[in-house]
């Protein structure tokens, strides 16, 4: 069933691109700074199919993923949460596609500020998924020390289960914050990132 979902998210990707091709530019805007404006062109073949392309990669690259992770029975354990968050990664791939089709049909808004509110929905997720990941090569955060211990993946994976959440509605808080919003979220992660890192680090000798 996840497939098919995702199949048929991807379908009208590409049947959006046929449709619209007569009506874009040659060369489609497809890149933006972070004040909101354009630095970035394509063709219109790559502006149209580019984003579905990237999404079929995408969607084959969660399907060999759980087939070859030496701990893929893990991946078992929450693979319900596993194929929501193929799903919200392929509809979040198609809002950007759709934000660019508009940008480039004359519509004119800040696109930073456009992605913060689906950024924020997959971030929320994100946290979610990570209250419920096992202990895998390819999900989750995976440092020497998650790896190397079951109790420390679990600990700082609920950890950074709530750290994505209340970074979710950061998120949303940066949209009000135009021509910050880019710079505001490398910051987020980087923060994240760097602070689960030395957490799994601190916690691995106590539990080990």
């Amino acid at each position: 069933m996840t497939q098919k979902i995702i199949l048929l998210i991807i379908a009208i990707s590409f049947v959006a691109g046929i449709y619209l091709y007569p009506q874009m530019p040659e060369q489609m805007a497809s890149h933006w700074s972070a004040q909101g404006e354009v630095n970035g062109y394509l063709s219109k073949c790559w502006g149209l199919f580019l984003m579905p392309l990237i999404s079929l990669v995408v969607f084959l690259l969660f399907l060999i993923i759980p087939k070859i992770d030496p701990l893929k029975k893990n991946i078992e354990k929450f693979r319900n949460y596993f194929n929501l968050f193929i799903i919200l990664i392929i509809l979040f791939l198609l809002y950007i596609h759709t934000l660019s089709i508009f940008w480039n049909l004359g519509y004119r808004f800040n696109m930073g500020q456009m992605m913060m509110p689906a950024l924020a929905v997959l971030f929320f997720f994100i946290g979610i998924i990570l209250k419920h990941a096992k202990r895998n090569w390819f999900i989750g955060i995976r440092t020497p020390w998650t790896l190397s211990n079951d109790t420390v993946w679990d600990k700082t994976h609920q950890i950074g289960s709530k750290l994505f959440k209340f970074a979710a509605l950061i998120i949303l808080i940066a949209a009000f914050l135009p021509g910050q919003t880019i710079w505001f979220l490398l910051i987020l992660i980087i923060a994240i990132v760097l602070y689960l890192f030395i957490y799994s680090y601190l916690i691995y000798p106590k539990e080990k």
